[in-house]
């Protein structure tokens, strides 16, 4: 009885357990993503990010107004970060850092350029029109 008792108990431990992994996975933000940015003069600006996950390693595109630019970041849970690296007419190298949340077909953050800091939202799915 004793022995029942304690595998019952082993058991239950092992099931918690594999609940509190699973629920700890990372999110699942591989696709294709419609971003939206405050641009110059805070008109909100559309934009293609296009993600491949391998584990929490990400890698991509984001399309734009210049063309398409690689993206690196990672993804931990649900938090998300990436950067974005821009030759400018100057041909200087500028970074953009964008960090944010996932919650299911959206996401939302903030986007740091140049000292600069504002408010962005992705959702799920290409832009309508393209």
């Amino acid at each position: 009885m004793k022995r029942n008792i304690a595998l019952l108990a082993m058991l239950c431990l092992a099931i918690f357990a594999a609940a509190g992994i699973s629920s700890a996975q990372d999110a699942k933000v591989a696709g294709t993503w419609t971003l939206s940015a405050p641009g110059r003069g805070g008109t909100m600006q559309n934009s293609t990010l296009t993600l491949t996950q391998d584990g929490q390693k990400l890698t991509g595109t984001l399309a734009g107004g210049r063309g398409d630019t690689p993206v690196t970041g990672t993804i931990t849970g649900n938090n998300i970060t990436f950067s974005v690296s821009r030759t400018n007419q100057n041909g200087d190298t500028v970074k953009t850092d964008y960090t944010g949340t996932v919650s299911g077909d959206s996401m939302k953050g903030t986007v740091n350029m140049r000292g600069n800091s504002v408010d962005w939202t992705a959702a799920k799915g290409a832009p309508s029109g393209n």
